[in-house]
């Protein structure tokens, strides 16, 4: 039986686009809007649980479905009905909480065509709720910050809320391609990451692994740390790192998780040599 922060079915009854999760990192419930039903992603990371090799049962964002399936989980997860549904019935007390709408899924949510109206339609139903309190959760890699439809997405999330968490998982180009797999420069990365913290804090996500059974080299650690520490001399402002490894079943074979120790060891030197706040989260050690 997989611990309830693994099991992340993208099945919730009927639902297409919308699912409930209880998130170790929201520490909470997160309703989970999904995007990229067609599973396409302009990165193709080794340690995604995606399966991107089946073929997609929804290709399209049927915009009107998705509001109404997300206006019915707010209302099921607001009202407290939730906690009387099996899947959820167990949880704690401290995490009986709604903390965000978070905008993931199957690929990377800003290349949606209308990220902009979108952001703004939910935002609209968790103001008709006074739901000022739940977060919008933008988890993304970055890599269509310099596009406008973004930014004015992006701006739509400051006045409502809204969170950014920004994936970064690497200090160099060759590592970079190892892990994320894509065509996207890690320079434009960088600078999408460097703009987009200057306007409002960011939340930093790393995810670290074994790869052939070798963690993380030193020296990549380091350039991860000088990629951080130069986001912030450019005046790009880091609310939280989240250093954390593999937690659910990987795209490939030759991707495990760290162990808890590495967690710890890593977090603490992002902690102490980049000067912000790290949170960390481990994968399944027996």
């Amino acid at each position: 039986m997989l611990p309830q922060h693994a099991q992340h079915s993208r099945r919730y009854e009927q639902n297409k686009f919308v699912y409930p999760v209880l998130s170790r990192r929201s520490r909470g419930i997160s309703i989970g809007v999904n995007l990229n039903p067609d599973k396409v992603c302009n990165f193709d990371c080794i340690y995604c649980q995606v399966n991107r090799r089946s073929e997609a049962e929804t290709r399209f964002v049927e915009t009107d479905r998705l509001l109404q399936e997300l206006a019915e989980m707010l209302d099921f997860v607001a009202s407290g009905e939730i906690w009387s549904d099996p899947q959820f019935h167990d949880v704690p007390a401290e995490l009986r909480r709604l903390n965000d709408i978070a905008f993931s899924g199957d690929g990377e949510p800003t290349t949606f065509r209308n990220f902009d109206a979108i952001m703004e339609q939910v935002a609209q139903l968790k103001r008709d709720r006074g739901l000022d309190g739940v977060k919008l959760v933008l988890i993304t890699n970055a890599s269509m910050f310099h596009r406008p439809v973004v930014q004015r997405g992006l701006a739509v999330m400051d006045a409502n809320n809204g969170e950014v968490w920004a994936k970064l998982e690497a200090g160099t180009d060759a590592y970079f391609q190892l892990v994320e797999r894509t065509k996207i420069p890690f320079r434009q990365v960088l600078d999408n990451i460097t703009a987009a913290a200057r306007v409002r804090p960011l939340v930093i996500q790393s995810l670290f692994m074994r790869i052939h059974g070798d963690p993380p080299p030193d020296a990549e650690i380091t350039a991860f740390i000088d990629r951080l520490n130069e986001i912030q001399a450019a005046g790009g402002r880091l609310k939280l790192v989240q250093v954390y490894t593999v937690a659910r079943q990987p795209a490939e074979s030759f991707v495990a998780p760290l162990t808890h120790a590495e967690v710890d060891v890593l977090a603490a030197r992002v902690r102490a040599e980049a000067n912000v706040p790290v949170d960390e989260y481990y994968g399944p050690e027996g």
